[in-house]
């Protein structure tokens, strides 16, 4: 078993080991004295996943449930989590007892967030089955729902107990989700590791998916560790989330997924920036070639108009200027405050 410390304001392990699924309730009984647990996962990882965990967790002893709700980003939203909190009422969950999030990003970032409101907060352990839930979202705390207005602007940070990573689950995934997946690998190759982004643009990642998983889990370990709020360096995971977030939200988070979204966003942000001077030229072309090579797109039909227009409720925006991630070169990355009324001509290439 890998075995990576979190050293935030309530620190936590994150373990890496094949099989964990089926060990999980042996796991959580070291770190919690709880009697119930619910299970918060969906329609597509519940008929694969969740009797196993329910299994390791009865054979420890728990009470449990589980909640299954409908599959996709339409569902990260505040009806899901008052349908959560209505499970966890009627199960009679108190403070001492503990969530458990099976499943990608949308399923992590609900349960967590119905975690820490849930009697003004609850624990919740973290098993992410996708390939983006294992290598960025399940780890650093951030928790959240969509509103009609923008992406994840209603949320918490709230650190799980810990983060228990699987990666036999990806065995399980359709080839669009470890798609997906790849592009916030991308991403951290980008803004801090081009030795690891040249690994990457071999084209041989998913070989050595286990070692690429750990590697993506210590660079954010880090980075949360000397930024938990997001007050300064932790803008840099944002890369390419800007223009990203705001494509999804034209296309009302149907038809692209947030992977895919992300890539263009990396591309399109880096071409801007070289425009601009900011940027080693040639940065964007190799975003693009290790993009394509994981099949990942990099160009999208909305207009630059409605991307500009989308981005302006970013979580990111700070009174009248928004903040962007740019990179100087490929491992090296700044954030840049650019007016609100600039962002359409700072993007245009």
């Amino acid at each position: 078993m890998k075995t990576i410390h979190v050293s935030t304001g309530s620190p936590y392990d994150i373990m890496i080991e094949r099989g964990i699924l089926d060990n999980c309730g042996e796991i959580i009984k070291k770190l919690s004295n709880a009697e119930k647990i619910t299970i918060v996962t969906d329609t597509n990882v519940a008929p694969l996943y969740k009797w196993r965990v329910l299994n390791s967790l009865s054979q420890q002893g728990y009470q449990t449930t589980a909640h299954v709700f409908q599959a996709g980003e339409q569902s990260k939203n505040l009806n899901t989590i008052a349908d959560i909190y209505d499970t966890l009422a009627d199960f009679k969950m108190t403070r001492k007892d503990l969530i458990v999030a099976l499943g990608g990003g949308v399923t992590g970032d609900m349960a967590g967030f119905a975690a820490a409101t849930y009697l003004r907060g609850i624990d919740f352990v973290q098993i992410p089955t996708s390939l983006l839930a294992q290598v960025d979202s399940s780890v650093g705390g951030k928790t959240g729902v969509d509103i009609a207005q923008g992406k994840n602007l209603v949320g918490a940070f709230y650190q799980p107990k810990a983060v228990l990573i699987d990666p036999d689950t990806l065995s399980t995934l359709p080839d669009q989700f470890i798609t997906d997946g790849m592009a916030e690998v991308i991403k951290y190759g980008c803004i801090k590791d081009s030795e690891f982004f040249e690994m990457l643009a071999n084209g041989d990642a998913l070989e050595h998916i286990d070692d690429v998983i750990e590697t993506c889990v210590k660079i954010k370990r880090d980075v949360v560790n000397r930024d938990e709020k997001e007050a300064g360096e932790r803008m840099l995971l944002n890369f390419g989330h800007t223009l990203g977030h705001a494509i999804e939200k034209i296309y009302n988070y149907t038809g692209i997924t947030h992977g895919m979204a992300v890539a263009v966003g990396m591309v399109m942000m880096t071409k801007a920036s070289e425009k601009h001077g900011l940027t080693e030229a040639g940065t964007a072309y190799k975003i693009e070639e290790v993009c394509a090579t994981y099949g990942l797109p990099t160009t999208d039909d909305a207009s630059l108009e409605k991307i500009a227009e989308a981005a302006q409720t970013d979580k990111k925006t700070s009174g009248s200027s928004i903040n962007v991630v740019l990179l100087e070169k490929i491992g090296t990355s700044f954030t840049k405050k650019v007016a609100i009324s600039d962002l359409l001509d700072f993007i245009t290439p």
